[in-house]
């Protein structure tokens, strides 16, 4: 879901916060929902965005959190973040890193 975003401040700053915006859409959808949060996110709106797949929030992101148990594990970019060592910390899972072809960030493959 979407959250309407007001007229800019005196100072200009606007931000849009979203909760899982793309829980249950398809794939079609959730890529039409991330590339809208991607362009307004480069037209200067502050966004933060909680979400738990990890591949999309690493097309999407400029700077990714991993959360465990209500603590910030680890901070950065999605390339500073997703890897193997990390993904098995937090998630307990292995992991292998990929690459996306198109847009060379981070896939993760479990």
């Amino acid at each position: 879901m979407l959250a309407q975003i007001w007229e800019p401040a005196p100072e200009g700053e606007r931000y849009l916060v979203l909760d899982e915006p793309t829980s249950s859409f398809d794939l079609a959808h959730q890529r039409l929902t991330l590339d809208i949060v991607r362009s307004l996110a480069d037209k200067g709106v502050g966004v933060l965005m909680v979400i738990h797949d990890l591949n999309p929030a690493a097309r999407c992101a400029d700077q990714m959190f991993l959360m465990q148990c209500g603590q910030i594990v680890v901070s950065g970019t999605p390339r500073e973040v997703l890897q193997p060592g990390i993904i098995a910390q937090v998630f307990q899972v292995e992991a292998t890193i990929g690459v996306y072809p198109n847009s060379g960030t981070p896939l993760v493959i479990t």
